[in-house]
């Protein structure tokens, strides 16, 4: 396969794994507070064998389409660390230096009491990655405390885009995001 191939190969098995694994319908209330007609529990995907094989090939690709060399990916605990974790295993078997972090919603109140934990230093450049972007709240708190850490976001990389506002109040912000499918991918209509 070419490279183009495998990558509507990856985002094809992507639609077809999010479909039978992670969505579902009904009248459900999202972590943002709003309504919706339906749910995506996009772990359910991502935290498995064929999600992060997936995952992995797909999300490098995306960050070779938009230019982005970060040393390090990750973002807030617990959607985005198989997402993250993927990235890097994916990156080594390919011969390419890429690891992995998370972001802690509250920093530890033992040990070091980090708020970052992982593959993170001061001066990295990093992408966020997400599972379900809606309103951008996970994204903007893990480059929150990535940047109070010294870290450089070049970008959010989300799995799915709820087409909620979450794009665009990241790129309101300065922040360029790319997703690897929409809710209108999948069919999902809009929420309540």
């Amino acid at each position: 396969m070419n490279s183009s191939s495998d990558y509507y190969y990856l985002r094809n098995t992507l639609k077809d794994l999010l479909l039978a694994r992670s969505v579902r319908r009904g009248d459900f209330v999202l972590a943002s507070g709003r309504r919706s007609s339906f749910y995506v529990d996009a772990r359910l995907t991502t935290m498995s064998g064929d999600g992060l094989a997936v995952v992995g090939g797909l999300g490098l690709d995306r960050l070779a389409v938009r230019g982005w060399s970060p040393r390090a990916v990750g973002g807030l605990t617990l959607g985005a660390d198989p997402i993250a974790y993927a990235l890097a295993l994916t990156a080594r078997r390919r011969g390419q230096l890429l690891d992995a972090f998370t972001v802690r919603k509250q920093p530890k109140d033992h040990g070091t009491g980090q708020r970052i934990e992982g593959c993170f230093a001061s001066g990295y450049t990093v992408v966020i990655v997400e599972d379900v972007l809606t309103t951008g709240r996970s994204a903007r708190e893990a480059i929150g405390a990535v940047q109070s850490e010294g870290g450089q976001v070049l970008g959010v990389l989300a799995v799915l885009d709820r087409e909620e506002g979450g794009r665009e109040a990241l790129e309101r912000d300065g922040y360029l995001v790319e997703a690897f499918l929409t809710a209108s991918d999948l069919g999902l209509g809009l929420p309540q």
